[in-house]
C-alpha cells in the first residue's frame, strides 16, 4: 500500500503482506478492515475463524496477535507457525544467495559504498552491525552501540560463559518470546551478552535485539510500551540491573567469582555501589566528595558519594538561542559544564542545609570534588529541563574534545595522580535529534579500532572526527588514557 520495504508483516490467514505497526500500520488496518460486526453470540465462533488477527514479522519471525495486542509464543498442534517461519527462512536464504553476487560487485567499488575504507593501502569492508528498531527503541540501540565500543566493558561480557535457560526438547532451538509470557527465568546479563556478541561480526543484516527488549520489559516496567524513552534514564537502569544481577548467582555460578577470575581489574580500582563490586562499578564507578558549609556558623560537612556518571548542567548564559541579528557570544564548552558542576554554589531557599551545630536549616554553600576518577567517564549533559508546564530541550551546541580531556583540576587530591591518569579520550557519543524528550530520535557515534562510525538503528556508516565534533552531544563516554609502559607516578 505504502511501498515501504521496512518491517514487512505477513497475515497468517490470507498471506497478504503489509507494513507493520512500527511503520505506517497498514497490517493493523488490514486486521481492522477484516472485522465483521458481531450481531449475536451464536455467530461469534464462526466469525472468529475468518478474522485476520494474527500476523508475523518477516524480519524477526515473531508472531503478533492484534486481538491480544502483543507478541505471542503459542503455536498450533500441527506446528504450522513454525512451518511458516522455516519457509520464510528458506526464502530469505535463497534471496541472499542470489543477491550476494550483486552486493560483491558494489563492495568492490569504494566510491559507491561508504562501508569501505582504505587502511594502509588495502581496502577493508565495514564490520559493524546495526540494530533493528522495534518501535521507538532507538534510545536503547544508541546506548547498546555505545557500550559495545567500550572495549574493556564489552569484552568482559562477551567472555562470560553462556547461560542455557532452556533444557530438554527445546534445548538448542531458537525461542520466540512474548512480552506477556509468564516465565521468570530471564537473565539480563545473558541477553546483553548475546547482543554484544552479535555486534562487530561483519553481518550484512541488522541484528534484532528482541530477546533483550523482552527481558527489559520484564524487569524494567518503566520501559514497557512503544513510546520514546530517555536514553540516559535507560542507560542508568540498564547498568544498575546488570550490576545487581552480576552480584548474585545465576545457573549455579556466582558472577562475582567470574569477575575475580576473568577480570584484570584490581580490587583497588573497584568502586562498590549497593553491595559488592562488579565490572559495572569497576569500569564506570567513581567517587564524589560533597562538601557543604553552613554560612551561619561555618560548620563543614563532607560526604562521599559513588557515581556511575556525572550529570552536567549547561550554564544558563549559553542557553538562549541567538537570532541572526545578534552577535555570536562565547561558545559553550564541556569545561564550562564541568566547572559549573564543581564550582562553589550557594544553595537556594528550597535547598536549605540542616546544620547539626545550629540545630536547624541554614543557608549554606555546596561544592563537589572528584575523589576518584573512573576508568570510563560518562558525562550526561542535561538537555531537558522542566518549565511550569513543559519539559523543554536545551539545544545549545557544547564543544567537547575528542582527545586529552584533562580532569586533574577537578580532583580532590591531584598531587596523588600520575601524569596521564587524568587524561581521557572520547570513545562514544549519544545524540538526541528533535525538540522533546518524548519525541525525536537517538543515534550514536563510536570509535572502533581507530575509525569512527555513525550508528542509526539498522544503518551503520563510516564517518570522520570533524563530523563527530560537530554533534550536539547528549551523553559522552570517555576512556581513561593508558599510561605508557615504564611510566611512574610522580
Amino acid at each position: 500500500v505504502c511501498r515501504s520495504n521496512k518491517s514487512p508483516w505477513v497475515c497468517l490467514t490470507c498471506s497478504s503482506v503489509h507494513c507493520g505497526r512500527y511503520v505506517n500500520g497498514h497490517a493493523k488496518k488490514h486486521y481492522e478492515d477484516a472485522q465483521i460486526p458481531i450481531t449475536n453470540h451464536k455467530k461469534t465462533e464462526k466469525q472468529e475463524k475468518v478474522q485476520h488477527t494474527v500476523c508475523m514479522d518477516c524480519s524477526s519471525y515473531s508472531t503478533y496477535c492484534y486481538r491480544c495486542d502483543d507478541f505471542v509464543v503459542n503455536d498450533t498442534k500441527m506446528g504450522l507457525v513454525q512451518k511458516v517461519r522455516e519457509h520464510l527462512q528458506n526464502l530469505e536464504n535463497s534471496a541472499f544467495t542470489s543477491d550476494r553476487h550483486r552486493k560483491r560487485k558494489l563492495l568492490e567499488n569504494s566510491s559507491l559504498n561508504s562501508k569501505l575504507l582504505k587502511v594502509n593501502g588495502s581496502t577493508t569492508a565495514l564490520c559493524a552491525t546495526g540494530l533493528r528498531n522495534l518501535g521507538n527503541t532507538c534510545f536503547m540501540n544508541a546506548i547498546l552501540q555505545s557500550l559495545s565500543n567500550i572495549q574493556q566493558f564489552c569484552c568482559y561480557f562477551k567472555e562470560l560463559p553462556a547461560v542455557e535457560l532452556r533444557n530438554g526438547k527445546t534445548a538448542g532451538r531458537r525461542t520466540y518470546h512474548t512480552r506477556s509470557q509468564g516465565d521468570n527465568n530471564v537473565s539480563l546479563v545473558e541477553e546483553f551478552r548475546k547482543t554484544l556478541c552479535a555486534l562487530w561480526q561483519g553481518s550484512q543484516t541488522a541484528f534484532s535485539p528482541e530477546s533483550l527488549f523482552y527481558v527489559v520489559w520484564k524487569i524494567m516496567p518503566n520501559f514497557r510500551g512503544y513510546q520514546q524513552q530517555d536514553a540516559h534514564e535507560f542507560m542508568r537502569y540498564l547498568l544498575d540491573h546488570l550490576h545487581l544481577e552480576l552480584q548474585g548467582g545465576f545457573n549455579g555460578v556466582s558472577r562475582s567469582v567470574i569477575l575475580q577470575e576473568n577480570s584484570n581489574l584490581s580490587a583497588s580500582n573497584k568502586c562498590c555501589i549497593n553491595g559488592a563490586s562488579t565490572v559495572v562499578t569497576a569500569i564506570f564507578g567513581g567517587i564524589l566528595q560533597n562538601e557543604v558549609n553552613c554560612l551561619i556558623c561555618g560548620t563543614e560537612s563532607r560526604k562521599f558519594d559513588p557515581f556511575l556518571d556525572l550529570s552536567l548542567d549547561i550554564p544558563s548564559q549559553f542557553r538562549n538561542k541567538r537570532t541572526k541579528n545578534q552577535e555570536s557570544g562565547p561558545m559553550c564548552t564541556l569545561r564550562d559544564c564541568l566547572r559549573s558542576f564543581t564550582d562553589l554554589e550557594e544553595l537556594d531557599e528550597t535547598e536549605l542545609y540542616m546544620c547539626h551545630k545550629c540545630k536547624k536549616k541554614q543557608k549554606s554553600t555546596k561544592k563537589f570534588w572528584i575523589q576518584k576518577l573512573p576508568k570510563v567517564l560518562c558525562l550526561h549533559l542535561k538537555r531537558f529541563h522542566w518549565t511550569a508546564y513543559l519539559r523543554n530541550k536545551v539545544d545549545t551546541y557544547v564543544e567537547f574534545p575528542l582527545r586529552g580531556l584533562d580532569m586533574k583540576c577537578y580532583l580532590l587530591e591531584p598531587e596523588n595522580s600520575g601524569p596521564e591518569s587524568c587524561l581521557y579520550d572520547l570513545v562514544a557519543v549519544v545524540v538526541h535529534h528533535g525538540s522533546g524528550v518524548g519525541s525525536g530520535h537517538y543515534t550514536a557515534y563510536a570509535a572502533h579500532e581507530g575509525r569512527w562510525f555513525h550508528f542509526n538503528d539498522s544503518t551503520v556508516t563510516l564517518t570522520d572526527e570533524e563530523t563527530v565534533g560537530k554533534a550536539k552531544a547528549y551523553i559522552l563516554f570517555y576512556v581513561e588514557r593508558q599510561a605508557k609502559p615504564g611510566a611512574e607516578k610522580l
